[in-house]
């Protein structure tokens, strides 16, 4: 049975950072104020005001998924301040826990930096993930760069219900060449395939990317460090952890600086037992990407394509024909690339910032990913040369104030095994308003699909922090 690797929930359409603190405020079966459980279409009203009770996970003996936070055997979704967690029976939105940021070794942060949600990856190696944030401290200043606060990663460490709450979390070790700005935008993966989490970010000082290899001690020294790889800019992303614990050497994928135009993408080959490649391979340009074995061959591919965004402050048009309205996949055999057209804009409804992002999915279990892509009425999961609209929409009047039929549309931002039954859930969110309409931004509504199809396995409502 080939080995299945979910994508991890917010790989696509959500810009999470803004995310501070949310809580559970809604779940499971259908009522008038909040997206019903088995429909397509949330019904109108408001937002839920009381609380589900809150039950706490069970303790887990551990797993080597990263994103099975108590260890159960089960993926959970991780969310900016804590988690529903997985079961033989999906998610379970009663089922939850939730930390602060300050929790998390996340706290205020200075001078208004934020950081994206904690990174989850098990770097003691004890089968519980751990929550990894960047930490910003006082101002320091290098010989000819401007004054940063210095950016060090931290640590909390996990256990079979979570991290411990209040615990206060542990700096990891950097390399002596970027220790005194420090490093951020971290992400995960197994660089050198051997098994152990791994974690890579760029160097504040813009010297080299940073990976710190594992296991990690407790007190938050990694088992080595390297710097060799060259840095300039852009942001990072890496290739999904096998979920089974099966060694497998994850590449990463930098994507340059964008104003909202289509910006260019470099591959960096992850190789088994030797790390990254020291030289990137340079892909097509576009906004939108994700990891997965989209050809069905056991190896990992990578698609790049258009995300819709534009700007159009010099002058109106649109991207290159090799770019506009297309995405590639990049198949990790080295087979030639394959591209796909992407859904067509509805006349009236294209913006400049576009309808989301990619991410992939096995929703029918068969080994081969699809794309799932974000588009102007909700998402289009291509699977080969078959093509599925996956629809879920937010009611048109949340307090009082309705939402124009146009911004209605949940975006979708993820996937997942939830259940252990080796098909993929899609997740789709939406939340009323200009930042989410537009943007992506503030999501408060979630559908977890049952497939592809109109059933819902979950659905529940965010809206406000609660800590107890």
């Amino acid at each position: 049975m080939k080995s299945r690797v979910p994508s991890p929930v917010f790989a696509v359409g959500v810009t999470c950072a803004v995310l501070a603190c949310l809580a559970l405020a809604g779940c499971g079966g259908a009522t008038s104020d909040r997206p019903s459980s088995g429909t397509a279409q949330a019904t109108s009203g408001a937002i839920p005001a009381t609380l589900p009770a809150r039950r706490a996970p069970q303790p887990g003996k551990g797993s080597k998924d990263p994103d099975d936070v108590n260890g159960d055997g089960y993926r959970d979704l991780l969310l900016p301040a804590g988690v529903v967690f997985g079961s033989a029976h999906g998610l379970d939105p009663a089922v939850r826990s939730v930390w602060s940021r300050a929790e998390t070794g996340d706290p205020d942060l200075a001078n208004g930096v934020t950081e994206p949600l904690p990174v989850a990856a098990d770097l003691d190696g004890d089968g519980f993930p751990d929550f990894v944030s960047v930490r910003r401290g006082p101002t320091v200043q290098e010989k000819g760069s401007f004054p940063v606060a210095r950016a060090v990663p931290n640590v909390s460490w996990g256990g079979p219900t979570g991290p411990t709450p209040g615990a206060e979390p542990t700096a990891l070790r950097m390399p002596d060449r970027v220790t005194k700005l420090g490093m951020s935008q971290l992400v995960r993966g197994d660089f050198d395939g051997d098994g152990h989490h791994d974690l890579a970010g760029s160097a504040a000082n813009k010297s080299s990317l940073v990976v710190l290899y594992g296991p990690f001690s407790r007190s938050g020294a990694p088992a080595r460090t390297e710097t060799r790889l060259p840095w300039s800019g852009g942001s990072l992303f890496a290739d999904a952890i096998d979920p089974s614990g099966k060694p497998r050497a994850t590449s990463l994928l930098v994507h340059g600086t964008n104003d909202n135009e289509q910006s260019g993408n470099t591959l960096v080959v992850a190789h088994r037992g030797t790390g990254l490649a020291a030289r990137g391979t340079a892909l097509r340009r576009g906004n939108a990407h994700a990891f997965g074995d989209f050809d069905g061959d056991g190896v990992r591919d990578v698609a790049v394509g258009d995300d819709r965004s534009r700007n159009d402050e010099d002058a109106p048009g649109t991207e290159p024909p090799d770019v506009d309205g297309s995405l590639t996949v990049h198949p990790g055999s080295g087979a030639p690339p394959v591209v796909h057209r992407l859904p067509d804009v509805p006349k009236g409804l294209g913006t400049d910032y576009g309808p989301g992002g990619f991410t992939a999915a096995d929703p029918d279990g068969d080994g081969r990913d699809g794309i799932l892509v974000a588009t102007y009425q909700g998402a289009t999961l291509i699977d080969g040369d078959r093509r599925t609209t996956v629809l879920r929409r937010g009611p048109a009047t949340v307090g009082g104030k309705r939402t124009p039929a146009k911004w209605l549309h949940a975006r979708p931002v993820g996937a997942g095994d939830f259940d252990g039954d080796g098909r993929d859930e899609l997740v789709l969110a939406w939340a009323p308003g200009l930042q989410f309409g537009l943007y992506g931004e503030h999501p408060s509504y979630w559908w977890i699909t049952d497939g592809t199809g109109s059933r819902d396995r979950a659905s529940f409502v965010t809206d406000a922090f609660a800590s107890g």
